[in-house]
């Protein structure tokens, strides 16, 4: 039963769909991708990913990326949304607005811009402010 169930997943894993943009390639315009991409080429336009991004320590992006996880060990310069993650690796480079609900940025790698975690979420659930300073008249008494 188990040995069904481990072959029905390595099926799975098998069908999904992995694209290389090698090293030399040179794309401008709009690319939509499903599954696993992985980009060594340089990238200008917008670039739409429903699995993951994987960005090599060659590759350069310049423009608006939308992924679901995004590992960047390149140089990225534009908007990035990912729906999962955006994990950037030594020597990775980012630069430009960020909208993701987890970001793990390496020790070596840099990245400048806006960063939003969904804050927006947790907005409603707030508590007022509490307020800290001392009460004089209470303390008169």
């Amino acid at each position: 039963m188990w040995a069904m169930k481990e072959r029905a997943q390595q099926i799975e894993q098998d069908n999904e769909n992995f694209t290389l943009l090698g090293r030399g390639t040179d794309f401008k315009g709009v690319v939509s991708f499903d599954g696993t991409v992985r980009i060594d080429g340089r990238v200008e336009g917008e670039i739409y990913i429903s699995g993951t991004l994987i960005v090599g320590e060659h590759a350069v992006i310049e423009g608006v990326v939308s992924v679901g996880v995004l590992m960047n060990s390149g140089k990225i310069n534009g908007t990035v949304t990912a729906l999962e993650k955006i994990h950037i690796l030594k020597p990775g480079v980012l630069v430009g607005d960020i909208r993701t609900p987890v970001i793990a940025i390496e020790e070596g790698s840099r990245f400048h811009g806006m960063c939003d975690m969904g804050d927006h979420h947790w907005s409603g659930e707030r508590n007022p402010p509490v307020d800290v300073s001392p009460n004089l008249a209470a303390s008169a008494r």
